[in-house]
C-alpha cells in the first residue's frame, strides 16, 4: 500500500476551518467603520467602497484560486490564501497604529488596500470546494461539502456579533489584533493538519498518472484533477448560466452587501448601539440567511428551483419593502428577518438550477455564478451609500429600492425559466447532483 497522509475527515475539517476564517472576512469593516468614518472624516460614499472592497477580491479571485486547487493542490492554494489575509489584516493594524501620523487620504487608501488583501480569505470558499471534492467519494459529497458551506457561512454572523463585545473589552486595535492570532493560529492547524488529495500526493512522489489514479481510487478517490478552461468556456456561452449570475447577484452578493451595511444602517439611521448592531446584523439577520439556505435546497428539489426562486425572490421583494418604510427598531427588524429568509432560499434555489440548464459545465457555471454573483457585495454597498449622499438620512430607507428593483427582475426571470422549463420536469442523474453539491 502506498504511503500516504491524510483522510477524508481530516480534510473536511481542515478546509472547514480556514473557511470559516477566511470567510469571517466579510465582516471585516461593517461594525468598526463607524470609529475610523469619524477618525478619518469619511463620507458616506468613501464608507460605502471601504465595507466592500474586502468582497472584491473574495468575489473575483475565486475562480482563479480554484483553478489552481488542480495544478498546485488544496493545502498550498488554501494557505497562500490565508498567508494573503494574515498580511492584510497586518496591515490594517499597522495603519491604525500610525493613523495620528497619515493624513485621512492616505490613512484611507491604506484600509482599503489592505482590506482587498484580507478579502482574499472569503474566496476560500471555491478552492476549499475543490479541495473537499476531492476527499469525498460521489455519494458522500452532498453531506460532506453541506457541512463545509454550511459552517463557513456562519462566521460573518458570528464576528459581527462579537466584534462589539471585542472593542469594549480591546479597543479598535486590540479587536483587529484578536482577528489576526486567529488567522495565524488557524493557518498553522491547517499547515499541520492537511494534505493533498491521494492523487496529487502520489504524483509529487514520481508515480505515473496511471498508477496514481489507481492506487487513490483504492482509497475511495473517485475525482481528479482537471482544466477549467473548457468548462468555464461552455458555461459562457449558455445564455441560462448569465441569468442565474443575476439571480445570485441580488441573494447571495446582496447577503453579503447587507451584512457589512447594516451595522450603519441600525447605528446612524435607528440608533441601535453597536453591540445591538452587532446582534441584528450578525445573529438575526446573517445567521438566519445562512440557516434558511438548507430547507431552500430541500424544498428547491421537492417543488422545483424555478418555482421556488419564484416565491423566494417574492419574499426578499416584500421584505425590502417593509426597510423602504420603516422608520422604527420593531418593524425595520420584522423587515431584515423577512429579506434573510427569502435571500436564504433563493441562494439554494439557483445552485439547484445549474445542473439543469448547464449539463455539461457544471463547474464552470458554479464559478461564473458564484464569483460574479457575490460581486453585488462590491457594488450594492456604495449604492447604498449613495442614496444617503443624496437624500441625506431619509436615504438609508430608500436605498433598499435596490433590492425591490432587483427582486422584481428576478421574480421575472425566475418566472421565464419556470414557463419555458419549470413546468416540465427534468431528470437529473445522482452524479449530477453530486456535483452541484459540490458547488454550493
Amino acid at each position: 500500500m502506498a504511503d500516504v497522509k491524510g483522510n477524508k475527515r481530516i480534510g473536511l475539517l481542515s478546509a472547514t476551518i480556514a473557511f470559516f476564517a477566511g470567510f469571517a472576512a466579510v465582516a471585516l469593516y461593517g461594525i468598526t467603520v463607524h470609529k475610523l468614518a469619524f477618525v478619518l472624516h469619511l463620507s458616506v460614499m468613501e464608507v460605502g467602497w471601504l465595507v466592500a472592497i474586502p468582497l472584491v477580491t473574495g468575489a473575483f479571485l475565486r475562480i482563479p484560486f480554484s483553478a489552481l486547487v488542480d495544478t498546485w493542490g488544496g493545502k498550498r492554494v488554501i494557505s497562500l490564501q490565508l498567508f494573503i489575509s494574515i498580511i492584510g489584516v497586518a496591515g490594517i493594524i499597522l495603519t491604525l497604529q500610525n493613523i495620528a501620523s497619515l493624513s485621512s487620504s492616505l490613512a484611507y487608501k491604506l484600509l482599503l488596500s489592505f482590506g482587498a488583501l484580507a478579502g482574499t480569505g472569503i474566496s476560500i470558499f471555491s478552492s476549499g470546494t475543490t479541495y473537499v471534492s476531492y476527499w469525498y467519494p460521489k455519494r458522500e459529497q452532498g453531506t460532506a461539502l453541506g457541512i463545509f458551506a454550511g459552517i463557513g457561512n456562519t462566521a460573518p454572523g458570528i464576528f459581527t456579533a462579537i466584534i462589539p463585545y471585542a472593542l469594549i473589552t480591546l479597543g479598535l486595535i486590540g479587536a483587529y489584533l484578536g482577528w489576526w492570532l486567529f488567522l495565524i493560529v488557524v493557518t498553522i492547524i491547517f499547515l499541520f493538519v492537511s494534505s493533498d488529495n491521494y492523487y496529487q500526493q502520489l504524483l509529487k512522489k514520481g508515480y505515473s498518472d496511471t498508477e496514481a489514479r489507481r492506487i487513490s481510487q483504492e482509497f475511495e478517490q473517485e475525482i481528479f484533477p482537471t482544466s477549467a478552461k473548457e468548462t468555464l468556456k461552455n458555461a459562457a456561452r449558455l445564455w441560462q448560466v448569465w441569468l442565474l449570475v443575476v439571480l445570485y447577484f441580488i441573494s447571495f452578493g446582496g447577503f453579503e452587501a447587507l451584512t457589512e451595511w447594516l451595522p450603519t444602517y441600525w447605528t446612524e439611521f435607528i440608533g441601535v448601539t453597536i453591540t445591538e448592531a452587532g446582534i441584528l446584523t450578525g445573529i438575526v439577520y446573517s445567521l438566519l440567511t445562512a440557516l434558511f439556505r438548507v430547507p431552500g435546497g430541500f424544498w428547491s428539489d421537492r417543488y422545483g428551483g424555478e418555482k421556488i426562486a419564484i416565491i423566494s425572490y417574492g419574499i426578499l421583494t416584500f421584505g425590502s419593502l417593509i426597510m423602504i418604510f420603516s422608520r422604527y427598531l420593531i418593524l425595520s427588524t420584522i423587515g431584515e428577518v423577512v429579506m434573510a429568509i427569502g435571500m436564504g432560499i433563493a441562494n439554494a434555489a439557483v445552485f439547484k438550477l445549474l445542473p439543469k440548464y448547464a449539463k455539461n459545465a457544471v463547474g464552470g457555471a458554479s464559478g461564473l455564478v458564484g464569483g460574479l454573483g457575490s460581486a453585488g457585495g462590491l457594488f450594492i454597498p456604495p449604492a447604498l451609500a449613495y442614496f444617503v449622499t443624496i437624500f441625506g438620512k431619509i436615504g438609508f430607507t430608500l436605498g433598499f429600492i435596490i433590492y425591490t428593483i432587483f427582486g422584481i427582475i428576478s421574480i421575472g426571470f425566475s418566472t421565464f425559466l419556470f414557463y419555458k422549463y419549470g413546468k416540465y420536469k427534468h431528470e437529473i442523474s445522482l452524479e449530477l447532483k453530486k456535483e452541484i453539491e459540490k458547488a454550493r
